[in-house]
Protein backbone atom coordinates (compact mmCIF):
# COMPACT_ATOMS: atom_id res chain seq x y z
CA UNK A 1 0.00 0.00 0.00
CA UNK A 2 1.17 3.49 -0.77
CA UNK A 3 0.86 6.42 1.58
CA UNK A 4 -0.35 10.00 1.25
CA UNK A 5 1.52 13.15 2.09
CA UNK A 6 -0.13 16.53 2.51
CA UNK A 7 1.74 19.79 2.85
CA UNK A 8 0.00 23.12 2.24
CA UNK A 9 1.41 26.60 1.89
CA UNK A 10 -0.91 28.19 4.45
CA UNK A 11 -1.11 29.22 8.08
CA UNK A 12 -1.03 25.57 9.21
CA UNK A 13 2.43 24.95 7.72
CA UNK A 14 4.30 25.33 11.04
CA UNK A 15 1.99 22.72 12.59
CA UNK A 16 2.51 20.35 9.68
CA UNK A 17 6.27 20.79 9.89
CA UNK A 18 6.20 19.63 13.51
CA UNK A 19 3.92 16.69 12.70
CA UNK A 20 6.12 15.62 9.78
CA UNK A 21 9.23 15.96 11.94
CA UNK A 22 7.82 13.36 14.35
CA UNK A 23 7.90 10.84 11.49
CA UNK A 24 11.35 11.92 10.35
CA UNK A 25 10.12 13.83 7.29
CA UNK A 26 11.69 17.20 6.65
CA UNK A 27 9.38 19.72 5.00
CA UNK A 28 10.76 21.94 2.26
CA UNK A 29 9.83 25.61 2.22
CA UNK A 30 10.06 25.78 -1.56
CA UNK A 31 7.79 22.77 -2.15
CA UNK A 32 4.79 23.34 -4.44
CA UNK A 33 1.28 22.77 -3.12
CA UNK A 34 0.77 19.08 -3.88
CA UNK A 35 -0.71 15.91 -2.53
CA UNK A 36 1.33 12.86 -3.51
CA UNK A 37 0.24 9.26 -3.78
CA UNK A 38 3.48 7.32 -3.51
CA UNK A 39 4.27 4.03 -5.19
CA UNK A 40 6.79 1.45 -4.09
CA UNK A 41 9.80 3.74 -3.79
CA UNK A 42 10.75 6.40 -1.23
CA UNK A 43 9.13 9.78 -1.72
CA UNK A 44 11.23 12.60 -3.20
CA UNK A 45 9.06 15.72 -3.58
CA UNK A 46 11.37 17.71 -5.88
CA UNK A 47 9.25 18.80 -8.83
CA UNK A 48 10.61 22.33 -9.10
CA UNK A 49 13.02 21.35 -11.90
CA UNK A 50 10.12 20.41 -14.16
CA UNK A 51 8.63 23.88 -13.82
CA UNK A 52 5.51 22.67 -12.05
CA UNK A 53 4.34 25.17 -9.42
CA UNK A 54 1.14 23.59 -8.20
CA UNK A 55 -0.69 20.33 -8.73
CA UNK A 56 -3.79 18.87 -7.18
CA UNK A 57 -2.30 15.35 -6.97
CA UNK A 58 0.81 13.55 -8.10
CA UNK A 59 0.86 9.76 -8.39
CA UNK A 60 4.54 8.90 -8.11
CA UNK A 61 6.25 5.73 -9.37
CA UNK A 62 3.07 3.67 -9.25
CA UNK A 63 3.29 -0.04 -9.99
CA UNK A 64 1.76 -1.30 -13.27
CA UNK A 65 -1.29 -2.74 -11.50
CA UNK A 66 -1.96 0.64 -9.88
CA UNK A 67 -1.62 2.48 -13.19
CA UNK A 68 -3.86 -0.03 -14.96
CA UNK A 69 -6.45 0.47 -12.25
CA UNK A 70 -6.33 4.24 -12.83
CA UNK A 71 -6.81 3.72 -16.58
CA UNK A 72 -9.83 1.49 -16.05
CA UNK A 73 -11.38 3.81 -13.49
CA UNK A 74 -11.04 6.70 -15.94
CA UNK A 75 -12.69 4.65 -18.69
CA UNK A 76 -9.64 5.10 -20.93
CA UNK A 77 -8.90 1.43 -21.64
CA UNK A 78 -9.96 -2.16 -21.25
CA UNK A 79 -8.40 -5.42 -20.13
CA UNK A 80 -8.01 -7.98 -22.90
CA UNK A 81 -8.38 -11.75 -22.72
CA UNK A 82 -4.59 -12.02 -22.32
CA UNK A 83 -4.57 -9.77 -19.25
CA UNK A 84 -2.91 -6.92 -21.15
CA UNK A 85 -4.30 -3.39 -21.14
CA UNK A 86 -5.61 -1.95 -24.42
CA UNK A 87 -5.89 1.79 -25.00
CA UNK A 88 -6.48 4.16 -27.90
CA UNK A 89 -4.09 7.05 -28.49
CA UNK A 90 -6.61 9.29 -30.26
CA UNK A 91 -6.04 11.19 -33.48
CA UNK A 92 -2.34 10.34 -33.66
CA UNK A 93 -1.47 6.66 -34.01
CA UNK A 94 2.14 7.30 -35.01
CA UNK A 95 4.85 9.91 -34.75
CA UNK A 96 4.43 13.28 -36.43
CA UNK A 97 7.92 14.07 -37.83
CA UNK A 98 6.90 17.47 -39.18
CA UNK A 99 6.02 18.57 -35.66
CA UNK A 100 9.30 17.65 -33.97
CA UNK A 101 11.57 20.57 -33.07
CA UNK A 102 14.97 21.17 -31.49
CA UNK A 103 15.65 24.38 -29.61
CA UNK A 104 18.27 26.34 -31.53
CA UNK A 105 20.72 27.76 -29.00
CA UNK A 106 24.42 27.88 -28.12
CA UNK A 107 24.57 24.11 -27.60
CA UNK A 108 22.86 23.08 -30.83
CA UNK A 109 23.53 25.91 -33.26
CA UNK A 110 26.75 24.51 -34.74
CA UNK A 111 26.24 20.81 -33.97
CA UNK A 112 22.75 19.94 -35.20
CA UNK A 113 22.13 18.97 -38.83
CA UNK A 114 19.31 21.44 -39.43
CA UNK A 115 16.70 20.77 -42.10
CA UNK A 116 13.39 19.02 -42.64
CA UNK A 117 14.20 16.41 -39.99
CA UNK A 118 15.73 18.68 -37.36
CA UNK A 119 13.56 21.76 -37.41
CA UNK A 120 14.62 24.70 -35.23
CA UNK A 121 12.49 26.47 -32.68
CA UNK A 122 13.72 29.55 -30.85
CA UNK A 123 14.54 29.53 -27.15
CA UNK A 124 11.94 32.24 -26.63
CA UNK A 125 9.16 30.18 -28.24
CA UNK A 126 10.21 27.01 -26.45
CA UNK A 127 10.28 28.76 -23.07
CA UNK A 128 6.85 30.24 -23.68
CA UNK A 129 5.53 26.84 -24.74
CA UNK A 130 6.95 25.30 -21.56
CA UNK A 131 5.46 28.03 -19.40
CA UNK A 132 1.99 27.61 -20.93
CA UNK A 133 2.21 23.82 -20.77
CA UNK A 134 3.05 23.87 -17.06
CA UNK A 135 0.28 26.39 -16.41
CA UNK A 136 -2.11 23.99 -18.13
CA UNK A 137 -0.95 21.12 -15.89
CA UNK A 138 -0.98 23.13 -12.66
CA UNK A 139 -3.89 22.00 -10.53
CA UNK A 140 -4.36 18.71 -12.40
CA UNK A 141 -3.76 15.17 -11.19
CA UNK A 142 -0.48 13.99 -12.75
CA UNK A 143 1.76 10.94 -12.87
CA UNK A 144 5.51 11.03 -12.23
CA UNK A 145 8.01 8.30 -13.11
CA UNK A 146 11.74 8.19 -12.32
CA UNK A 147 13.77 6.14 -14.78
CA UNK A 148 17.05 5.69 -16.62
CA UNK A 149 17.99 5.53 -20.30
CA UNK A 150 21.01 3.34 -20.98
CA UNK A 151 21.91 0.08 -19.23
CA UNK A 152 25.62 1.04 -19.10
CA UNK A 153 26.18 2.86 -15.81
CA UNK A 154 28.85 5.14 -17.29
CA UNK A 155 26.70 6.32 -20.20
CA UNK A 156 23.14 6.27 -18.88
CA UNK A 157 20.99 9.35 -18.27
CA UNK A 158 18.43 9.78 -15.49
CA UNK A 159 15.05 11.24 -16.31
CA UNK A 160 11.73 12.08 -14.75
CA UNK A 161 8.64 11.51 -16.88
CA UNK A 162 5.66 13.67 -15.92
CA UNK A 163 2.46 12.64 -17.67
CA UNK A 164 -1.13 13.77 -17.84
CA UNK A 165 -2.38 10.23 -18.56
CA UNK A 166 -1.81 7.15 -16.43
CA UNK A 167 -1.37 5.01 -19.55
CA UNK A 168 1.44 7.28 -20.75
CA UNK A 169 3.13 6.60 -17.42
CA UNK A 170 2.64 2.85 -17.82
CA UNK A 171 4.37 3.14 -21.19
CA UNK A 172 7.29 4.89 -19.48
CA UNK A 173 7.43 2.10 -16.89
CA UNK A 174 7.55 -0.53 -19.63
CA UNK A 175 10.06 1.17 -21.90
CA UNK A 176 12.61 2.88 -19.67
CA UNK A 177 14.97 1.30 -17.17
CA UNK A 178 13.53 1.05 -13.68
CA UNK A 179 15.70 2.19 -10.72
CA UNK A 180 16.38 -0.12 -7.81
CA UNK A 181 14.97 0.89 -4.43
CA UNK A 182 18.40 2.21 -3.44
CA UNK A 183 18.73 4.22 -6.65
CA UNK A 184 15.20 5.57 -6.28
CA UNK A 185 15.93 6.83 -2.76
CA UNK A 186 18.76 9.02 -4.10
CA UNK A 187 17.32 9.79 -7.51
CA UNK A 188 18.27 13.06 -9.19
CA UNK A 189 16.85 13.58 -12.69
CA UNK A 190 19.10 15.03 -15.37
CA UNK A 191 16.27 15.22 -17.92
CA UNK A 192 12.53 15.82 -17.76
CA UNK A 193 9.97 14.48 -20.22
CA UNK A 194 6.63 16.23 -19.91
CA UNK A 195 3.72 14.73 -21.84
CA UNK A 196 0.22 16.24 -22.00
CA UNK A 197 -1.94 14.97 -24.90
CA UNK A 198 -4.76 17.38 -24.00
CA UNK A 199 -2.63 20.51 -24.28
CA UNK A 200 -2.76 22.21 -27.67
CA UNK A 201 -0.09 24.63 -28.84
CA UNK A 202 -0.96 27.91 -30.54
CA UNK A 203 1.20 27.99 -33.71
CA UNK A 204 1.21 31.78 -33.94
CA UNK A 205 2.17 32.18 -30.29
CA UNK A 206 4.51 29.21 -29.84
CA UNK A 207 6.12 28.89 -33.27
CA UNK A 208 4.89 25.34 -33.93
CA UNK A 209 3.37 24.07 -37.17
CA UNK A 210 0.09 23.03 -35.59
CA UNK A 211 -1.38 22.11 -32.20
CA UNK A 212 0.70 18.96 -31.59
CA UNK A 213 4.44 19.11 -30.92
CA UNK A 214 7.53 17.37 -29.60
CA UNK A 215 10.31 19.76 -28.57
CA UNK A 216 13.86 18.85 -27.48
CA UNK A 217 15.64 21.42 -25.34
CA UNK A 218 19.29 20.53 -24.60
CA UNK A 219 19.97 23.64 -22.51
CA UNK A 220 17.16 22.95 -20.05
CA UNK A 221 17.38 19.18 -20.57
CA UNK A 222 13.70 18.67 -21.16
CA UNK A 223 11.37 17.24 -23.76
CA UNK A 224 7.92 18.74 -24.20
CA UNK A 225 5.16 16.67 -25.82
CA UNK A 226 1.63 17.90 -26.35
CA UNK A 227 -1.40 17.55 -28.57
CA UNK A 228 -0.70 13.86 -29.26
CA UNK A 229 -1.35 10.72 -27.27
CA UNK A 230 0.96 8.51 -29.34
CA UNK A 231 3.28 7.05 -26.71
CA UNK A 232 6.16 6.49 -29.12
CA UNK A 233 6.91 10.21 -28.96
CA UNK A 234 8.07 9.68 -25.35
CA UNK A 235 10.69 7.05 -26.09
CA UNK A 236 11.80 8.52 -29.40
CA UNK A 237 12.25 11.91 -27.76
CA UNK A 238 14.83 10.48 -25.37
CA UNK A 239 16.39 8.39 -28.14
CA UNK A 240 16.92 11.60 -30.13
CA UNK A 241 18.50 13.20 -27.08
CA UNK A 242 20.88 10.24 -26.65
CA UNK A 243 21.76 10.44 -30.36
CA UNK A 244 23.07 13.94 -29.70
CA UNK A 245 24.63 13.42 -26.28
CA UNK A 246 26.56 10.17 -26.67
CA UNK A 247 28.62 10.93 -29.81
CA UNK A 248 29.53 14.44 -28.68
CA UNK A 249 30.26 13.66 -25.01
CA UNK A 250 31.22 9.99 -24.75
CA UNK A 251 32.38 8.68 -28.15
CA UNK A 252 29.54 6.16 -28.02
CA UNK A 253 27.68 5.29 -31.23
CA UNK A 254 23.88 5.34 -30.74
CA UNK A 255 22.10 2.87 -33.01
CA UNK A 256 18.49 2.33 -34.10
CA UNK A 257 18.74 -1.44 -33.94
CA UNK A 258 17.84 -4.60 -32.08
CA UNK A 259 20.39 -7.11 -30.77
CA UNK A 260 20.73 -10.57 -29.33
CA UNK A 261 23.45 -13.00 -28.36
CA UNK A 262 24.20 -16.71 -28.46
CA UNK A 263 25.06 -18.85 -25.45
CA UNK A 264 28.76 -18.35 -26.19
CA UNK A 265 28.31 -14.56 -25.98
CA UNK A 266 28.65 -13.83 -29.71
CA UNK A 267 26.49 -10.83 -30.52
CA UNK A 268 24.38 -9.82 -33.52
CA UNK A 269 22.86 -6.43 -34.34
CA UNK A 270 19.83 -5.83 -36.58
CA UNK A 271 19.31 -2.44 -38.24
CA UNK A 272 16.01 -1.82 -39.95
CA UNK A 273 13.11 0.57 -40.40
CA UNK A 274 9.55 -0.15 -39.34
CA UNK A 275 8.12 -3.28 -40.96
CA UNK A 276 11.45 -4.88 -41.87
CA UNK A 277 11.42 -7.46 -39.05
CA UNK A 278 13.83 -5.85 -36.61
CA UNK A 279 11.86 -6.85 -33.51
CA UNK A 280 10.64 -10.17 -34.89
CA UNK A 281 14.03 -11.46 -36.04
CA UNK A 282 15.89 -10.45 -32.89
CA UNK A 283 13.29 -12.25 -30.73
CA UNK A 284 14.73 -15.73 -31.23
CA UNK A 285 14.04 -18.46 -28.63
CA UNK A 286 17.52 -19.87 -29.29
CA UNK A 287 19.28 -16.60 -28.42
CA UNK A 288 19.16 -14.08 -25.57
CA UNK A 289 17.48 -10.79 -26.46
CA UNK A 290 19.55 -7.76 -25.44
CA UNK A 291 17.12 -5.17 -26.79
CA UNK A 292 14.72 -4.57 -29.66
CA UNK A 293 15.17 -0.96 -30.76
CA UNK A 294 17.83 1.35 -29.29
CA UNK A 295 21.46 0.65 -28.37
CA UNK A 296 24.83 2.24 -27.86
CA UNK A 297 28.19 0.83 -29.01
CA UNK A 298 31.01 1.88 -26.72
CA UNK A 299 34.54 0.84 -25.89
CA UNK A 300 33.47 -2.38 -24.14
CA UNK A 301 30.60 -3.47 -26.39
CA UNK A 302 26.93 -2.70 -26.95
CA UNK A 303 24.24 -1.81 -24.43
CA UNK A 304 20.48 -1.42 -24.55
CA UNK A 305 19.01 2.02 -23.92
CA UNK A 306 15.66 0.65 -22.83
CA UNK A 307 14.00 -1.60 -20.29
CA UNK A 308 11.30 -2.90 -22.61
CA UNK A 309 10.10 -3.55 -26.15
CA UNK A 310 7.72 -1.65 -28.41
CA UNK A 311 6.58 -4.07 -31.10
CA UNK A 312 4.19 -3.77 -34.02
CA UNK A 313 1.24 -6.14 -33.66
CA UNK A 314 -0.39 -5.97 -37.07
CA UNK A 315 -0.98 -9.58 -38.21
CA UNK A 316 0.85 -10.90 -35.15
CA UNK A 317 0.79 -14.70 -35.16
CA UNK A 318 1.54 -17.05 -32.26
CA UNK A 319 3.27 -19.60 -34.48
CA UNK A 320 5.53 -17.21 -36.37
CA UNK A 321 6.32 -14.82 -33.51
CA UNK A 322 5.80 -16.76 -30.26
CA UNK A 323 8.05 -14.59 -28.08
CA UNK A 324 6.17 -11.38 -28.86
CA UNK A 325 2.77 -13.08 -28.75
CA UNK A 326 3.43 -14.59 -25.32
CA UNK A 327 4.81 -11.28 -23.98
CA UNK A 328 1.35 -9.70 -24.31
CA UNK A 329 0.11 -10.40 -20.80
CA UNK A 330 -0.60 -8.45 -17.61
CA UNK A 331 1.55 -5.30 -17.60
CA UNK A 332 1.78 -5.09 -21.38
CA UNK A 333 -0.10 -2.25 -23.10
CA UNK A 334 -1.67 -2.57 -26.54
CA UNK A 335 -2.37 0.49 -28.67
CA UNK A 336 -5.12 1.01 -31.24
CA UNK A 337 -5.84 -2.67 -31.91
CA UNK A 338 -9.12 -4.23 -33.00
CA UNK A 339 -11.12 -6.90 -31.21
CA UNK A 340 -13.07 -10.04 -31.89
CA UNK A 341 -16.84 -10.05 -31.42
CA UNK A 342 -16.52 -10.58 -27.66
CA UNK A 343 -14.83 -7.19 -27.30
CA UNK A 344 -11.89 -8.49 -25.24
CA UNK A 345 -9.99 -10.89 -27.53
CA UNK A 346 -7.41 -8.98 -29.61
CA UNK A 347 -7.78 -9.19 -33.38
CA UNK A 348 -4.28 -8.46 -34.61
CA UNK A 349 -5.39 -8.53 -38.24
CA UNK A 350 -7.67 -5.52 -37.69
CA UNK A 351 -6.12 -2.39 -39.20
CA UNK A 352 -9.29 -0.29 -39.10
CA UNK A 353 -7.66 2.30 -36.84
CA UNK A 354 -4.09 2.05 -38.12
CA UNK A 355 -1.50 -0.29 -39.59
CA UNK A 356 0.76 0.88 -36.78
CA UNK A 357 -0.86 -1.11 -33.97
CA UNK A 358 1.62 -1.53 -31.13
CA UNK A 359 2.38 -3.20 -27.82
CA UNK A 360 4.83 -2.17 -25.10
CA UNK A 361 6.05 -4.58 -22.44
CA UNK A 362 9.01 -4.92 -20.05
CA UNK A 363 12.01 -6.79 -21.40
CA UNK A 364 11.55 -9.57 -18.85
CA UNK A 365 8.31 -10.54 -20.61
CA UNK A 366 10.60 -12.16 -23.20
CA UNK A 367 11.76 -15.53 -21.93
CA UNK A 368 15.55 -15.66 -21.85
CA UNK A 369 16.06 -11.90 -22.31
CA UNK A 370 19.38 -10.73 -20.91
CA UNK A 371 18.74 -8.75 -17.70
CA UNK A 372 21.92 -6.68 -17.92
CA UNK A 373 21.01 -5.31 -21.35
CA UNK A 374 24.67 -5.46 -22.39
CA UNK A 375 26.71 -7.52 -24.82
CA UNK A 376 30.09 -7.72 -26.47
CA UNK A 377 31.21 -6.16 -29.73
CA UNK A 378 28.99 -7.41 -32.58
CA UNK A 379 30.25 -10.33 -34.64
CA UNK A 380 27.55 -9.71 -37.26
CA UNK A 381 25.47 -6.74 -38.36
CA UNK A 382 22.36 -7.25 -40.46
CA UNK A 383 20.83 -4.47 -42.57
CA UNK A 384 17.16 -5.45 -42.86
CA UNK A 385 15.18 -4.13 -45.79
CA UNK A 386 11.67 -4.88 -46.98
CA UNK A 387 12.22 -4.49 -50.73
CA UNK A 388 8.76 -4.19 -52.25
CA UNK A 389 10.29 -4.00 -55.76
CA UNK A 390 11.51 -7.59 -55.51
CA UNK A 391 15.05 -7.06 -56.84
CA UNK A 392 17.27 -7.47 -53.76
CA UNK A 393 18.54 -10.90 -52.70
CA UNK A 394 17.37 -12.55 -49.47
CA UNK A 395 20.99 -12.49 -48.25
CA UNK A 396 24.16 -10.70 -49.36
CA UNK A 397 27.59 -10.09 -47.82
CA UNK A 398 28.91 -6.51 -47.87
CA UNK A 399 32.48 -5.24 -47.83
CA UNK A 400 33.27 -2.12 -45.78
CA UNK A 401 32.65 0.60 -48.44
CA UNK A 402 29.44 -1.05 -49.60
CA UNK A 403 28.28 -1.42 -46.00
CA UNK A 404 28.92 2.23 -45.30
CA UNK A 405 27.07 3.31 -48.45
CA UNK A 406 24.01 1.29 -47.53
CA UNK A 407 24.17 2.35 -43.88
CA UNK A 408 23.99 5.99 -44.92
CA UNK A 409 21.22 5.14 -47.43
CA UNK A 410 19.05 3.17 -44.99
CA UNK A 411 16.76 1.72 -47.67
CA UNK A 412 13.42 -0.03 -47.36
CA UNK A 413 10.07 0.32 -49.14
CA UNK A 414 6.43 0.88 -48.28
CA UNK A 415 3.63 -0.95 -50.02
CA UNK A 416 0.10 -0.02 -51.03
CA UNK A 417 -2.33 0.20 -48.15
CA UNK A 418 0.13 1.01 -45.36
CA UNK A 419 -0.46 4.76 -45.60
CA UNK A 420 -3.00 7.05 -47.22
CA UNK A 421 -1.99 7.97 -50.76
CA UNK A 422 0.32 4.98 -51.35
CA UNK A 423 -1.02 2.90 -54.23
CA UNK A 424 2.17 1.22 -55.43
CA UNK A 425 5.56 0.36 -53.88
CA UNK A 426 7.44 3.42 -52.67
CA UNK A 427 11.17 3.52 -51.91
CA UNK A 428 12.01 4.90 -48.48
CA UNK A 429 15.49 6.04 -47.46
CA UNK A 430 16.23 6.85 -43.85
CA UNK A 431 19.88 7.63 -43.08
CA UNK A 432 21.49 5.16 -40.66
CA UNK A 433 18.11 3.41 -40.49
CA UNK A 434 16.88 6.12 -38.14
CA UNK A 435 17.02 9.57 -39.75
CA UNK A 436 14.05 11.03 -37.80
CA UNK A 437 16.03 10.60 -34.58
CA UNK A 438 19.46 11.85 -35.68
CA UNK A 439 20.30 15.40 -34.57
CA UNK A 440 23.80 15.17 -36.09
CA UNK A 441 24.83 14.76 -39.71
CA UNK A 442 24.48 11.08 -40.75
CA UNK A 443 28.10 11.02 -41.84
CA UNK A 444 29.21 11.32 -38.21
CA UNK A 445 27.33 8.19 -37.21
CA UNK A 446 28.56 6.38 -40.31
CA UNK A 447 32.19 7.23 -39.53
CA UNK A 448 31.77 5.87 -36.00
CA UNK A 449 30.22 2.66 -37.29
CA UNK A 450 33.00 2.17 -39.86
CA UNK A 451 35.69 2.63 -37.23
CA UNK A 452 34.11 0.03 -34.96
CA UNK A 453 33.53 -2.47 -37.77
CA UNK A 454 37.21 -2.27 -38.74
CA UNK A 455 38.48 -2.48 -35.16
CA UNK A 456 36.41 -5.51 -34.20
CA UNK A 457 36.22 -7.39 -37.50
CA UNK A 458 32.43 -7.18 -37.64
CA UNK A 459 30.82 -8.75 -40.71
CA UNK A 460 27.94 -6.95 -42.41
CA UNK A 461 25.04 -8.57 -44.28
CA UNK A 462 22.01 -7.33 -46.18
CA UNK A 463 18.79 -9.27 -45.56
CA UNK A 464 15.74 -8.67 -47.76
CA UNK A 465 12.53 -9.50 -45.89
CA UNK A 466 10.41 -8.12 -48.73
CA UNK A 467 9.39 -9.52 -52.08
CA UNK A 468 10.81 -12.04 -54.53
CA UNK A 469 9.71 -13.12 -58.02
CA UNK A 470 8.37 -9.66 -58.80
CA UNK A 471 7.26 -6.48 -57.05
CA UNK A 472 4.45 -6.24 -54.53
CA UNK A 473 1.26 -7.38 -56.23
CA UNK A 474 3.13 -9.72 -58.59
CA UNK A 475 5.73 -11.61 -56.58
CA UNK A 476 5.49 -13.15 -53.12
CA UNK A 477 6.79 -12.11 -49.70
CA UNK A 478 9.93 -13.78 -48.38
CA UNK A 479 8.88 -16.38 -45.86
CA UNK A 480 9.93 -15.87 -42.26
CA UNK A 481 11.05 -19.50 -42.26
CA UNK A 482 13.58 -18.87 -45.06
CA UNK A 483 14.78 -15.60 -43.52
CA UNK A 484 15.40 -17.29 -40.17
CA UNK A 485 17.20 -20.15 -41.92
CA UNK A 486 19.56 -17.68 -43.61
CA UNK A 487 20.21 -15.82 -40.36
CA UNK A 488 20.90 -19.08 -38.55
CA UNK A 489 23.33 -20.08 -41.29
CA UNK A 490 25.26 -16.84 -40.87
CA UNK A 491 25.25 -16.96 -37.07
CA UNK A 492 26.34 -20.61 -36.97
CA UNK A 493 29.30 -19.92 -39.28
CA UNK A 494 27.88 -22.03 -42.11
CA UNK A 495 28.19 -19.15 -44.59
CA UNK A 496 31.87 -18.50 -43.89
CA UNK A 497 33.04 -21.03 -46.46
CA UNK A 498 30.13 -20.80 -48.89
CA UNK A 499 30.63 -19.88 -52.54
CA UNK A 500 29.57 -16.39 -53.57
CA UNK A 501 29.11 -14.42 -56.78
CA UNK A 502 29.60 -10.67 -56.98
CA UNK A 503 26.56 -8.63 -57.98
CA UNK A 504 27.81 -6.13 -60.56
CA UNK A 505 24.87 -3.82 -60.03
CA UNK A 506 24.91 -3.48 -56.22
CA UNK A 507 28.47 -4.51 -55.41
CA UNK A 508 27.71 -7.12 -52.75
CA UNK A 509 28.35 -10.86 -52.73
CA UNK A 510 25.39 -13.22 -53.07
CA UNK A 511 25.74 -16.83 -51.83
CA UNK A 512 25.17 -19.63 -54.34
CA UNK A 513 23.87 -22.02 -51.71
CA UNK A 514 22.71 -21.88 -48.09
CA UNK A 515 21.53 -24.59 -45.67
CA UNK A 516 17.77 -25.30 -45.65
CA UNK A 517 17.01 -22.75 -48.39
CA UNK A 518 16.37 -23.51 -52.06
CA UNK A 519 19.30 -22.19 -54.08
CA UNK A 520 16.99 -20.69 -56.71
CA UNK A 521 15.67 -18.22 -54.15
CA UNK A 522 19.14 -16.75 -53.56
CA UNK A 523 19.39 -15.23 -57.07
CA UNK A 524 16.57 -12.67 -57.29
CA UNK A 525 16.72 -12.38 -61.09
CA UNK A 526 16.10 -16.09 -61.55
CA UNK A 527 12.86 -15.84 -59.54
CA UNK A 528 11.31 -13.47 -62.10
CA UNK A 529 9.58 -14.87 -65.20
CA UNK A 530 10.80 -11.88 -67.24
CA UNK A 531 14.53 -11.14 -66.89
CA UNK A 532 14.31 -7.85 -68.78
CA UNK A 533 11.60 -6.62 -66.44
CA UNK A 534 13.85 -7.48 -63.50
CA UNK A 535 16.76 -5.51 -64.98
CA UNK A 536 14.58 -2.47 -65.63
CA UNK A 537 13.25 -2.58 -62.08
CA UNK A 538 16.72 -3.07 -60.60
CA UNK A 539 18.16 -0.16 -62.62
CA UNK A 540 15.26 2.01 -61.50
CA UNK A 541 16.03 1.18 -57.85
CA UNK A 542 19.73 1.93 -58.41
CA UNK A 543 18.80 5.37 -59.76
CA UNK A 544 16.69 5.99 -56.65
CA UNK A 545 19.76 5.24 -54.53
CA UNK A 546 21.77 7.78 -56.54
CA UNK A 547 19.20 10.54 -56.16
CA UNK A 548 18.85 9.93 -52.45
CA UNK A 549 22.61 10.00 -51.84
CA UNK A 550 23.14 13.39 -53.45
CA UNK A 551 22.56 15.24 -50.17
CA UNK A 552 25.25 13.15 -48.42
CA UNK A 553 27.89 13.04 -51.18
CA UNK A 554 29.83 16.14 -50.10
CA UNK A 555 32.52 15.11 -47.67
CA UNK A 556 31.93 11.35 -48.03
CA UNK A 557 35.18 9.46 -48.82
CA UNK A 558 35.71 8.39 -52.41
CA UNK A 559 35.66 4.66 -51.67
CA UNK A 560 32.14 4.98 -50.27
CA UNK A 561 30.94 6.98 -53.27
CA UNK A 562 32.45 4.30 -55.52
CA UNK A 563 30.29 1.68 -53.79
CA UNK A 564 27.09 3.20 -55.21
CA UNK A 565 24.89 0.83 -57.25
CA UNK A 566 25.40 0.79 -61.02
CA UNK A 567 22.75 0.88 -63.73
CA UNK A 568 23.59 -1.89 -66.18
CA UNK A 569 20.74 -1.86 -68.73
CA UNK A 570 21.46 -5.47 -69.63
CA UNK A 571 19.95 -6.62 -72.90
CA UNK A 572 17.96 -9.83 -72.52
CA UNK A 573 16.87 -11.97 -75.44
Amino acid sequence: MGYKWWYSDNKFRPVWKKVLAIFGIQARNDQPDIMVHQGNTPFRPDLAQSGLKKARQIWWNLAPAQLIERVLLAGEGRLTSTGALAIETGRFTGRSPQDRFIVQDNITQEEVWWGDINQPISSENANLLHEDLMAFLDGKGLYARDAFVGSHAEHRRSLRVLTEKSWSNLFAYNMFLRPTAEEAAQFEPEWHVICAPSFKADPEKHGTRQANFAVLDFTHRRILIGGTGYTGEIKKGMFSAMNFLLPTASDVLPMHCSSNEAEDGSTAVFFGLSGTGKTTLSSDPARRLIGDDEHGWGADGIFNFEGGCYAKTIDLDAQREPDIFNAIRHGAMLENIGFAADGVTPDYSDAATTQNTRVSYPLDHIQGAKPSGQGGHPDHIFFLTCDAFGVLPPLARLDAPTAMYHFISGYTAKVAGTEDGIHEPKAVFSACFGAPFLPLHPGRYADMLGERMAEHGTKVWLVNTGWTGGPHGVGSRMSLKNTRALLNAVLSGSMDNADYRRCERFGWEVPLTAPNVESGLLDPRSTWTNGRAFDDQADDLAERFHRNFEEFAQGVPGEILAAAPRTLAIEVN
